[in-house]
């Protein structure tokens, strides 16, 4: 299974934030961009890639304990933007950053735990809302129109909202658009799996 671990906005904080990208859709500097899906937006914590069936129960139970050391429950605002170089425009997110980096390097730690690899870079909180060239090819001529797109972006500031939850998201890769579905949920400030999607 191809797994990440991750925070997902509520609906009203997704509304918000797609209703001030909508416009940039139509700029000529968004030409050739491929934009992520709302239903698919999400602070990813850590990417764990391929995981095996059996490292499952063990990396489950790692993330129950790496989700009850958030001892309340954080306060987020996707605001701003950004973009890593030619490959990617991104919205930010500001508020308790500190525990959500925190739970981002104990969900690492238990992936580490676990056996699997995980990023070594640091935690750092964005929504990925389009990218220029393929999943792993490199940027395309689209990439140069990301410095105007963030500039357009960067004065959007949302609505506070909490982080309810830590989620296990099994990514479904095809020819089409990636799909999500969550394998496993985890209350944020109170102890306990909250959902299991398995």
């Amino acid at each position: 299974m191809r797994l990440f671990a991750a925070v997902v906005p509520p609906p009203a904080a997704v509304r918000e934030l797609a209703a001030a990208v909508a416009p940039l859709h139509a700029l000529p500097q968004a030409a050739g961009l491929r934009w992520t899906g709302e239903p698919t937006w999400h602070l990813t914590l850590a990417f764990l890639g391929q995981v095996d069936a059996e490292d499952l129960g063990p990396l489950r139970t790692r993330l129950d304990a790496a989700a009850a050391t958030v001892a309340r429950t954080p306060r987020l605002r996707l605001a701003g933007s950004g973009r890593f170089g030619e490959r990617a425009l991104w919205a930010g997110v500001e508020g308790d950053t500190l525990p959500l980096r925190r739970l981002a390097e104990e969900v690492a730690t238990a992936a580490r735990d676990t056996g699997i690899d995980v990023d070594e870079r640091p935690f750092r909180g964005h929504l990925t809302l389009a990218r220029a060239g393929g999943r792993s090819g490199p940027p395309t001529a689209a990439g140069r129109g990301l410095p105007a797109l963030a500039g357009a972006l960067a004065d959007f500031a949302g609505t506070e909202w909490p982080a309810t939850s830590l989620k296990l998201m099994r990514s479904h890769l095809g020819t089409g658009a990636a799909h999500y579905e969550t394998v496993a949920d985890w209350a944020l400030g109170s102890a306990g799996a909250v959902a299991d999607g398995s």
